[in-house]
């Protein structure tokens, strides 16, 4: 039998232990955990701010009520709710009420909204029996459009002169239906143009399905809204170049260069003439070239003056001071109306060119579209300082 030797066991007890620290210092992390979390820390916080500043930066959100538009029954105003950039609401601020109209706009209104929401913009359908409604709206619609656009352009570029704009013209209602043009414009130059709205129903479809991309090019082409009239298409093309010309005035003036591209060419006094140089650009068919403001030239567009059977708005041409050319952009149609604006409208007209002024005669049994058109006609010649 083996002695036990004290000092032997002390001896193997102490290099367990030895080995024993030994084997955790080795399998100790490499890093601390401390300094581990940290480091991963940085990242983790460098993404959360980049998806909130990128959030921030690009999604449009708000709420943005266009312009009232005035239609034959009340006007009509549209509210809109944006987030993301894109319509999540929208909604009739005004719209016309009070006998049947209440009625109409109760079932048109609210199909409206859902077709803005879906569409996310304002090239939308009309409803049926609510046409006047259906386009006060959308002219509404758009306006508020433009108003985010503008919040984004202006958030995104600092209102930077490199920024291209896009601004829609006034609604203008023709013997066939109302037209309205939206331009984009970039350097000065329009870079694009499309009908809003045109002329539907029956022949009317056809006729603007050939008319509108031909005057869309012809716009980009000339730059302003001196174009010529598509061939059977007189009431449509002169809708569209009122349209146009009213863009063209809405022009932010860092590319206000498109508007006023033609008007350069005529003298130095026409290009201080205000308003009446910005009309000019768009003038009648048979007009003198635009920019001829001097001396008391020009082209000028009346007020539109809304009647009992609706609306009339005159245009002028002044050569030296004296009236060469007068033709109606907006006169009422539609039943008998037609046949009273057919016989009227010419001999206003005429009357206008020889008196030279607005003081001129009605014509009998249209009594109300001759109050309207000498009221337009005398706001063209006010323009002109006449």
């Amino acid at each position: 039998m083996k002695k036990n030797h004290p000092f032997r066991r002390v001896m193997l007890a102490s290099a367990a232990t030895v080995s024993g620290i030994v084997l955790l210092l080795t399998l100790k992390p490499s890093s601390d955990p401390g300094s581990t979390q940290a480091a991963g820390a940085l990242p983790q916080q460098t993404a959360a701010a980049q998806e909130s500043a990128q959030g921030g930066a690009s999604a449009q959100a708000g709420t943005f009520t266009g312009d009232a538009v005035d239609t034959q029954y009340g006007p009509v105003q549209v509210r809109l709710t944006v987030n993301g950039g894109k319509i999540t609401k929208a909604e009739a601020v005004q719209a016309p009420t009070g006998g049947q109209s209440t009625q109409i706009s109760g079932n048109a209104v609210p199909k409206l909204n859902q077709a803005a929401v879906a569409a996310g913009n304002a090239n939308i359908d009309a409803i049926s029996g609510a046409t006047y409604t259906s386009a006060g709206y959308k002219t509404s619609l758009q306006s508020a459009l433009d108003k985010v656009a503008d919040a984004g352009t202006g958030s995104a570029a600092g209102g930077a002169a490199a920024q291209p704009a896009t601004v829609t013209g006034d609604a203008v209602d023709t013997q066939y239906g109302p037209v309205q043009v939206r331009i984009t414009v970039s350097g000065g130059k329009i870079t694009k143009a499309e009908a809003v709205q045109a002329p539907t129903g029956g022949q009317s479809t056809q006729i603007s399905g050939n008319a509108v991309p031909k005057l869309n090019q012809a716009a980009v082409a000339a730059g302003n809204a001196n174009i010529d009239a598509i061939s059977g298409a007189s009431y449509t093309s002169a809708g569209y170049k009122t349209s146009l010309q009213s863009a063209l005035d809405k022009v932010p003036s860092a590319d206000a260069g498109a508007g006023a591209a033609d008007s350069a060419a005529g003298s130095a006094a026409g290009s201080a003439a205000g308003a009446g140089a910005a009309e000019s650009s768009a003038p009648a068919s048979s007009a003198p070239p635009a920019g001829a403001t001097a001396n008391g030239g020009g082209t000028f567009t009346g007020t539109v003056v809304q009647t009992e059977y609706g609306p009339v708005q005159v245009r002028v041409t002044l050569t030296a001071g004296k009236i060469t050319s007068v033709s109606t952009v907006q006169s009422p149609s539609g039943g008998r109306s037609d046949q009273i604006s057919g016989n009227a409208i010419p001999k206003l007209n005429d009357a206008a060119l020889a008196a030279g002024d607005a003081d001129i005669d009605a014509v009998s049994g249209a009594s109300y579209t001759s109050a309207g058109y000498k009221e337009s006609l005398q706001s063209a010649l006010d323009q002109a300082g006449g």
